[in-house]
């Protein structure tokens, strides 16, 4: 009775009061949003650093630089900027994207480090597929379909120091024929069969009778078989992936049906079985995509055999203006274009903030990014000419009249030009920070 009187009383209790509003839990969707999150919880992401910081990101998926893997780069994160880089480029479907960022030295400063893909349609906005973990300084992801991506790296507000970063395109599955790559392939995907009545759904990988085939990813045996048109087959099932791996024309098979294999682990061996007594010994390699067919497996298989530039520029230069030593310089807009895209006036000042292979990536006043040979540009250390101003003068941030004012020049001040840049003059570098004057002013 007791019991049934407490109830009775507890739900009258309840049904007089407002039930509470419990907000729900914010879920980031990757380190760098979660960031972002914390600096509007803190009230920081509307001030001007913050503003700074959101800008940045945008800017860096607005307008990356255009590479081509194997890349690599150094430069360097002022921790008194709000920082952040974009790398755009394409890839295949069947490769892996590999990124790397060392930091030198290692410190507990944090990097985001996101993936997105490029929109289809001109103006549609990147869509993110894939980020780092909180703290983690690689991201690996294999695309579902050929595409532009760009991987954007930024830096937490006032931090900084040395980075370097790596991308690379690898294939996403091991080879199925030990001792040989891709350049043993002799047929390839889509090729003319039985005069024009079909087309080869795979790739055919030409080695010796008795070579070694092996699995390709982790996947389940799904089948291992013996018909007229592929010989002696096997099948297996890459849940990873959601894929079918065929293996045709085998001389033996040594996988056994509903066990599970491992990348590299033996599971037969070349030979001509099937249809391809007439031939050579070699492997029918083929794969399948769920609710698509067959697709084609070169790139899945293609492994660059080669590494990214080796950096021989001098790594102290980040952060540091430079000038052009002639007229005619070259700034290539893509680190990868053959023949410049714009070409560069003599003693152009340019801020350096990344070096890969035997080029600085370079910053124009005007904001505009490429890479110039490092042999083309030598360090602001002495003066092209010295003036003495005749009237008080104000230098400005940026060579342009609306720029923020830096500091008031008296009469009389001397002043050493450094360098020139459309209608302005370099009078002053202290760190990464610059002032200008109209040429103008200095008559």
């Amino acid at each position: 009775m007791l019991r049934g009187t407490l109830g009775l009383a507890l739900t009258a209790t309840l049904a007089g009061c407002e039930a509470e509003i419990v907000p729900d839990k914010y879920l980031p969707t990757s380190a760098h949003d979660g960031y972002r999150h914390a600096l509007s919880e803190a009230e920081l992401l509307d001030t001007a650093l913050g503003r700074d910081w959101t800008q940045a990101a945008d800017n860096a998926l607005r307008s990356p630089v255009a590479i081509r893997p194997p890349f690599r780069e150094s430069f360097y994160i002022d921790r008194s900027d709000a920082f952040a880089t974009g790398y755009r480029f394409s890839v295949k479907r069947g490769q892996r994207i590999e990124v790397k960022l060392d930091l030198a030295p290692p410190s507990d400063w944090r990097l985001f480090l996101d993936l997105f893909r490029v929109g289809d349609e001109q103006g549609a906005a990147p869509v993110h597929v894939a980020s780092g973990g909180e703290g983690d300084l690689r991201l690996a992801f294999e695309p579902r379909r050929d595409g532009d991506y760009v991987v954007r790296i930024q830096s937490e507000l006032l931090r900084g120091g040395s980075c370097t970063v790596e991308i690379r395109n690898v294939a996403s599955l091991e080879f199925p024929v030990s001792g040989h790559d891709t350049s043993s392939i002799g047929s390839r995907f889509g090729a003319s069969r039985e005069g024009g009545r079909r087309e080869h759904h795979g790739v055919d990988i030409f080695a010796p009778r008795h070579t070694e085939v092996r699995a390709t990813s982790r996947a389940r045996v799904r089948r291992v078989d013996d018909w007229r048109l592929g010989g002696r087959v096997i099948w297996l099932e890459d849940p990873e992936r959601d894929l079918r791996i065929y293996f045709a024309h085998l001389e033996t098979q040594e996988a056994i049906e509903g066990t599970w294999v491992v990348p590299g682990q033996r599971i037969g061996t070349v030979g001509n079985s099937g249809n391809a007594r007439s031939t050579p010994p070699h492997l029918h390699f083929g794969v399948y995509a769920q609710r698509e067919g067959p697709i084609d497996p070169y790139h899945f298989l293609y492994q660059p055999h080669r590494d990214p530039p080796s950096i021989t520029v001098d790594l102290d230069a980040l952060g540091t203006w430079v000038r052009t030593k002639r007229t005619g310089a070259r700034l290539k807009l893509t680190y990868y274009n053959e023949r410049p895209l714009e070409e560069l006036g003599g003693t152009t000042p340019l801020l350096v903030t990344g070096g890969t292979g035997r080029d600085y990536r370079v910053e124009l006043p005007n904001g505009m990014i490429g890479y110039v040979a490092a042999g083309e540009i030598e360090a602001i250390e002495t003066s092209l000419q010295s003036v003495q101003l005749t009237k008080a003068q104000l230098t400005r941030d940026r060579p342009s009249g609306d720029a923020a004012v830096v500091r008031r020049l008296d009469a009389g001040s001397q002043l050493n030009i450094f360098a020139t840049y459309d209608g302005y003059a370099l009078v002053s570098v202290n760190d990464r920070r610059a002032e200008w004057l109209s040429d103008g002013s200095l008559q």
